[in-house]
């Protein structure tokens, strides 16, 4: 049954509050994302010289430990019940370009902790639509057990000759809503259209990247518990580059010897110290000396703690991160590997089921009631763990005897 234009108004005005919640944090976690958040106090009265080494001052390493885990997460099939004349949800897999648009909602996930999958009827079949938890936001009576949302609404700002214009569509288990709002004092939201989509559930599938028993406020993504770590190496590789551009070069000292006198009998400063000068002086008894410079290693081997602090956390091979990796025999590389390889099958079978349920939904959105019914199907994974071939093929022989 369809809720009157009051109760989607309001509806929609309390999903959009929650939203306004956790957009802090998932904006905190975009910044981090692109290498835009510091963690360097820049005190009152800062030179143009120290703001220049900040923007200088950030290795971003984050990124990466998303790409570890994303490169490695790659659906290749899918395997119903009945055999390949069941497949036919692998063809709206295939019609909707998912090959390539898994991997943004992978990552997606692992950067957020959640993202969504929007699953509606279309011509020729059913549309694919993956959304960014910045952009949906579902509500769930139970949020560890209910399968489907109650609700779930969507929200972009478009461009309108008149100024911006924020449009919201409101989903519900019988119909999708489309709202209009204009970006502007006193804007109110608006009802365009309604449309009855048929799939007696609401069509949202949440992909999270892990579960837990605490319910939402406990999904975290990789990024997130790695914040403090991520602003000790930047304040690291500040405090290193502060002491290569004031302390790294040998500073000279001279004594014995009467500063020059200005035409007004000041004294002046008798050498401008540079790389590429030398300093000479007439008296024998002028004393030439320096100070010894800055010793570096010690902040190198701080950034590169950090980074190993990081590794371990996120259960990313020190390798990937430092890439330093030399005489490692094929055994060596698979234990180094192993807790990735564990998380990354925790992943898997937590994507996998959020895969099965939005082709089994797609397959509902084409009129497939037996694709909708199959329980037992199963999306394939690529393999991409790396295997020595000579492993390969002394387990193929051992095998074959």
């Amino acid at each position: 049954m369809a809720l009157s234009e009051s109760d989607v108004v309001d509806r929609s005005r309390r999903l959009l509050k929650m939203r306004e919640q956790e957009q802090p944090r998932l904006r905190k976690i975009s910044a981090y994302m692109r290498g835009e958040a510091s963690s360097v106090y820049v005190p009152r009265g800062a030179r143009q010289e120290y703001k220049w080494l900040i923007k200088r001052a950030k290795v971003n390493i984050l990124p990466l430990v998303v790409t570890v885990v994303a490169q490695a997460l790659y659906v290749d099939g899918y395997r119903p019940a009945g055999g390949d004349e069941n497949a036919k949800a692998w063809e709206w897999w295939q019609a909707n370009r998912m090959d390539a648009r898994q991997h943004g909602l992978h990552r997606g996930t692992l950067k957020y902790g959640i993202s969504y999958a929007v699953v509606t009827p279309g011509k020729p079949g059913p549309v694919i639509a993956t959304r960014s938890p910045r952009r949906m936001t579902a509500f769930y009576l139970d949020p560890v057990d209910d399968e489907w949302p109650k609700y779930a609404i969507d929200e972009v700002v478009r461009n309108d000759l008149d100024g911006k214009v924020r449009i919201v569509r409101l989903y519900d288990d019988t119909h999708r809503y489309e709202l209009e709002e204009d970006i502007k004092p006193g804007g109110q939201l608006r009802l365009k259209k309604s449309e009855e989509h048929g799939l007696k559930v609401c069509p949202v599938v949440r992909y999270t990247n892990g579960d837990d028993l605490d319910g939402e406020d406990c999904i975290r993504g990789e990024v997130e518990p790695l914040f403090e770590m991520q602003d000790q190496l930047n304040s690291t590789t500040f405090n290193l580059l502060m002491a290569q551009q004031y302390a790294a070069f040998r500073q000279r000292w001279v004594t014995g010897m009467a500063p020059p006198l200005d035409a007004q009998g000041n004294p002046m400063e008798p050498f401008n110290a540079s790389v590429s000068r030398l300093w000479v002086a007439e008296d024998g008894d002028t004393k030439f000396g320096e100070f010894s410079q800055t010793d570096l290693s010690g902040y190198l081997k701080s950034a590169e703690e950090t980074i190993r602090h990081i590794a371990t956390v996120s259960q990313t091979p020190p390798h990937h991160l430092l890439g330093q990796m030399s005489n490692l025999s094929a055994e060596a590389l698979a234990a180094a590997e192993s807790g990735l390889q564990r998380k990354i099958a925790e992943r898997k079978s937590s994507f996998g089921e959020s895969h099965e349920q939005t082709l089994r939904l797609a397959s509902r959105a084409a009129g497939d009631k037996r694709g909708w019914e199959d329980l037992s199907a199963q999306v394939v994974w690529r393999d991409t763990e790396a295997r020595a071939l000579a492993s390969t093929v002394d387990a193929l022989g051992k095998l074959s005897s």
